[in-house]
């Protein structure tokens, strides 16, 4: 039997450690075997590794993949319904919903499926097959995953460097939609910040700001259209950063505000950014980072509609590939790919996320 290396967390906050498992030369019915070519870094993997989500241990992390088929069980369509083959080039929804309880079925939520499990993060590679994280040489994926053909037009590096983060702003701006012409405040510059930016661009904002850092991020958010950028190690403080955002929204405030940094301490901040009676999304706050002191006072002062928003649905996969190759994104998000690791440089890849140092570190096995 063939072998995979795996980098696997074994312990929070400690090193991951190269393991091998075996490699199926065949698989069950409806799955399919993937060489991965690319796995990105997602903030939320630092968040795992530093135990801020209860998942199982030993776990290969990386919900972000693009690899070919290496195997394929009987005959499997992707998300449109184009058959796939041995040698085809695909990405996948990171999540596995049932269709069938409570959630998917009677509140079309399938982001809360009371059975939801996502690649890299709800399997422990103890079980067989092993291999359910992007974060190896190969990925077994489950009977019923949506699958996505890629197109010769749409780069690996613009895939991984949208990676989750343009699926989770489609749904979140989907559950607070901007209006043409609206002023928005994006709170962070990292890879959901910049999806943000690009989809609330793509609705019609009329004045795109961006609140975040460090410098090299801002220069990237520049380049996704931001009109304005405020350094958060220019203005330290979240007084100035508020005086600063209200005198370029006329005094009043924007008419949306998406916080995409996952620090809570940023929801208060973004909170006084808003106008009267503007929408406030909590885009970031995907891991536990704790509770902070909140007066709701403010909401009803303002009127704000505040909004949450988890994950995203398959249908948004289909819809972020179509941006990245009709609309002319893809060459930007392909720009975030900044720093390229191996298997082995795994706690390197992590560190430099961690760190903010990068736009987009990935592992390339």
């Amino acid at each position: 039997m063939a072998r995979s290396t795996a980098a696997v967390l074994t312990a929070f906050n400690q090193p991951l450690e190269i393991r091998e498992y075996g490699v199926p030369e065949q698989v069950g019915e409806g799955e399919v075997l993937v060489r991965v070519e690319m796995a990105g870094i997602c903030g939320t993997d630092v968040h795992l590794w530093k135990g801020e989500l209860p998942i199982p241990l030993p776990n290969i992390l990386g919900h972000e993949t693009v690899g070919r088929i290496a195997a394929i069980g009987g005959a499997v369509v992707d998300w449109t319904g184009q058959v796939l083959a041995v040698g085809d080039r695909i990405t996948w929804a990171s999540s596995v919903v049932c269709g069938e309880c409570f959630y998917c079925r009677q509140k079309g939520a399938p982001t809360r499926c009371v059975s939801r499990k996502a690649y890299g993060i709800s399997y422990s590679c103890a079980e067989p097959p092993h291999l359910r994280g992007g974060y190896a040489e190969y990925i077994q994926l489950r009977r019923g995953s949506s699958l996505f053909k890629l197109p010769d037009t749409l780069p690996t590096e613009a895939v991984i460097g949208a990676g989750c983060a343009l699926n989770t702003a489609i749904h979140g701006l989907e559950r607070a939609p901007v209006q043409w012409g609206d002023t928005v405040v994006i709170q962070g510059s990292g890879p959901v910040g910049l999806a943000a930016l690009a989809v609330a661009k793509q609705s019609g904002a009329g004045k795109l700001i961006v609140v975040g850092g460090p410098a090299h991020r801002l220069v990237l958010a520049r380049e996704f259209g931001a009109d304005v950028v405020i350094d958060i190690d220019e203005l330290r403080t979240p007084e100035e950063r508020v005086q600063r955002v209200l005198s370029e929204c006329g005094g009043y405030g924007a008419d949306s505000v998406i916080e995409c940094v996952g620090i809570p301490a940023a929801v208060n901040e973004g909170l006084e950014y808003c106008r009267d009676g503007a929408s406030y999304l909590v885009l970031g706050q995907y891991a536990n980072a704790g509770n902070i002191d909140f007066n709701p006072h403010t909401i009803t002062r303002k009127q704000l509609r505040v909004v949450g928003s988890w994950a995203f649905e398959h249908r948004h996969v289909h819809q972020a590939l179509r941006m990245l190759d009709e609309c002319g994104w893809k060459d930007l998000f392909a720009r975030q790919v900044t720093h390229r690791f191996s298997l082995a440089q795994a706690n390197e890849a992590l560190e430099t996320t961690r760190r903010w140092a990068s736009g987009k570190s990935v592992i390339v096995p």
